[in-house]
């Protein structure tokens, strides 16, 4: 049965891996890994709440995320909002290695592809094991890196288990649905999302139509794999949870966000007044706040309209804004 649906609106400390290249033609990647190569990581830093001996609140959000290549989160996972949000115990971030999911000499996740072509494609049992193993489980379960290939809980490839029904199983690929903020918005009302990252020339078909809910892609070019585009989700999503940014306007103040009305923000000053013979417009510094909101208004349709005036024709426009645009030379192509 195909289990793919549209996502619904529901209520570090990172060991190294070890050597892994990518495959070459005829050989897959996996033969040459060894077996001590970590099984995943859970990236969460306790809050503050329980080095004090508080029971632990559950994070608002958990991020699962399945990989080739565990050890390219290590950095961007471990500074910044990222990092702040998880010494709030706000976000959690599970890291598994899907290789670990694997029962051959070898530890093989890609095979050639039916019908020939070049490049490897990513073998379903792994990728199905390790998603159905882990999602069976309460959010921050990871495999036990000394069960790794030897010890894996049961696991039958023809029966496959009860997912949570409130749990997106997102692949990333070139060919989902264009990731936009509008996008980042639905998904931070989930409490637990999965991430798949493709590798190589991409996954077996079976993957889309018999275990991910959703599709998404970063926008219309190819990258080496879908970890690249996993940190752009949960970075883009953990900015929206309640209580990660200082001021919590700042997220919905952003170009594209909801309190721009789909609009680009538009320029921005701080000190010093005068820089190489530029100065902060007076209008910022009179302290009049309805006009200084004004001009950020037209500043803002100003930029969209030079930049991105295709995000005019779907942007909230009052009738204010249109006589503003209309003096600019834009007219909307529908009557408004």
């Amino acid at each position: 049965m195909d289990r793919r649906h549209q996502p619904q609106n529901p209520s570090l400390n990172l060991a190294p891996e070890g050597p892994s290249p990518e495959s070459e033609q005829g050989q897959p990647v996996s033969a040459r890994v060894p077996e001590d190569a970590p099984a995943q990581t859970s990236l969460d830093a306790a809050p503050k709440s329980m080095e004090e001996g508080h029971r632990e609140e559950p994070p608002r959000l958990h991020f699962d995320i399945f990989t080739l290549f565990p050890g390219m989160f290590q950095g961007p996972f471990s500074e910044s909002i990222i990092k702040r949000a998880q010494e709030k115990g706000l976000l959690r971030i599970g890291i598994h290695n899907i290789r670990a999911y694997t029962t051959d000499k070898h530890h093989i996740c890609d095979d050639t592809p039916y019908g020939g072509g070049g490049g490897m494609i990513m073998k379903p049992e792994p990728i199905f094991r390790a998603v159905e193993t882990v999602l069976t489980r309460p959010p921050g379960w990871v495999l036990p890196p000394e069960d790794a290939f030897h010890h894996l809980p049961p696991w039958d490839p023809e029966q496959p288990p009860t997912l949570p029904s409130d749990v997106p199983i997102i692949l990333l690929t070139p060919q989902g649905r264009l990731f936009t903020q509008a996008v980042a918005e639905e998904l931070s009302r989930y409490h637990r999302i999965a991430l798949i990252c493709g590798r190589y020339e991409g996954v077996d078909e079976r993957v889309r139509t018999r275990l991910a809910t959703d599709e998404i892609s970063i926008g219309d070019y190819v990258l080496s794999g879908g970890e690249l585009p996993a940190m752009v989700i949960v970075d883009a999503v953990t900015r929206l949870l309640p209580g990660v940014l200082g001021y919590e306007l700042s997220a919905h103040q952003d170009s594209h966000s909801p309190g721009m009305d789909g609009l680009l923000e538009g320029p921005q000053y701080t000190r010093p007044a005068v820089f190489r013979g530029e100065a902060v417009p007076e209008i910022l510094r009179s302290g009049h706040h309805g006009k200084v909101a004004r001009w950020r208004r037209e500043q803002a349709l100003l930029r969209t309209l030079e930049r991105r005036p295709d995000l005019l024709e779907k942007a909230r426009l009052t009738q204010e804004d249109l006589r503003f645009l209309a003096e600019h030379g834009w007219r909307p192509s529908r009557p408004r």
